[in-house]
């Protein structure tokens, strides 16, 4: 069976749906950014203030195109992972792309306690989120499929994402 991978910006929702999901379907659920940390030994905030986010980059494409092998599992993405064309064609092989989205607003209201994202240890955190969402919006785009969580529950697009899912087989 296909894999379901969850793309989107930080704070959409990636991990609390897919650990919903693979719940409700008995999928195995693994998050990119988990596995990364556990390849490099040392958190993710630690890799770019280290090492830089091309090395960071770098480690999130060999670990996309080790899981995209995988079948029957609920896939977490990072929010950046889109940015690589071979990370999504090997992202692609094997899966359902859905695209979590939110509003800029509602993104910083779900990040703002987390000091684990790197990209928003910034003065002006909502300006930075919507450069990148703008940037990223065309990357996003390429997606099987897009859905926005501003205003539903975990467990509502659990169940939509569940649905795309079985559409598209």
């Amino acid at each position: 069976m296909k894999n379901i991978v969850l793309l989107g910006f930080m704070g959409t929702g990636k991990t609390a749906i897919g650990k919903r999901v693979a719940e409700k379907l008995e999928m195995e659920y693994l998050d990119i950014d988990n596995l990364i940390e556990l390849e490099a030994k040392i958190p993710i905030s630690e890799i770019f203030s280290l090492f830089g986010e091309e090395h960071f980059r770098d480690l999130e494409s060999k670990i996309a195109k080790t899981v995209s092998k995988y079948e029957n599992k609920v896939i977490a993405t990072g929010g950046g992972i889109v940015l690589r064309k071979e990370n999504m064609d090997n992202l692609r092989q094997g899966g359902v792309l859905i695209c979590l989205t939110a509003r800029p607003e509602v993104i910083l209201e779900r990040t703002q306690k987390e000091h684990h994202r790197p990209l928003l240890e910034v003065d002006y955190p909502l300006v930075t989120i919507k450069e990148l969402l703008a940037y990223r919006a065309p990357f996003y785009a390429q997606a099987d499929y897009s859905l926005d969580t501003s205003d539903l529950t975990i467990e509502q697009v659990a169940e939509k994402v569940i649905a795309l899912f079985k559409e598209s087989k």
